[in-house]
């Protein structure tokens, strides 16, 4: 089902750096007008009516991944303008740092789309300057480096892969 891009959309998005914080986990997207290698988006989602972005931040991970966060940090606001496959968007992204709960493997894992699609998860790189693929939302961009320069937000609780397996 497509997505309605004619309101501006508020969001809550998640830098979830790896034990070491040399990376941090983002979904990876196909090929779009824009982007015909495709692209990487940071993990989250929409904010419901009546819910607070900290709390829909939360839920997202809960609904795609199946984890917790752990050491929830607020780090800024962003705004996002943009075109996929044509199309005008307009977001506004309140941007988290934490640790994940079980955290994904080296090789990545998939998550679940509110549709129903499983999309993969990588480990980006935060010194990401020779990669192609580009991140979005791009403000955040500078956010991610942020924590990913500060280490992360604390050592990651639990070493159960189980939930990655999907």
């Amino acid at each position: 089902m497509p997505v309605d891009r004619s309101f501006i959309r508020v969001k809550a998005m998640l830098v979830a750096p790896n034990a070491d914080g040399s990376r941090h986990l983002v979904s990876s997207n196909g090929p779009t007008l824009e982007n015909p290698a495709g692209y990487h988006r940071l993990i989250g989602g929409s904010v419901e009516l009546g819910e607070t972005h900290r709390d829909a931040v939360i839920r997202e991970v809960d609904e795609e991944l199946g984890a917790r966060v752990r050491d929830l940090t607020y780090l800024g606001m962003v705004e996002n303008i943009f075109r996929l496959d044509g199309e005008l968007g307009h977001e506004i992204v309140a941007i988290y740092s934490g640790r994940l709960d079980p955290e994904p493997p080296d090789g990545g894992g998939t998550l679940t789309e509110s549709d129903g699609s499983v999309v993969p998860v990588v480990w980006r790189p935060f010194d990401d300057a020779d990669l192609v693929t580009p991140l979005y939302p791009a403000a955040a961009i500078q956010c991610a480096r942020t924590a990913g320069a500060s280490g992360g937000t604390g050592a990651p609780a639990g070493a159960s892969d189980s939930r990655w397996s999907r």
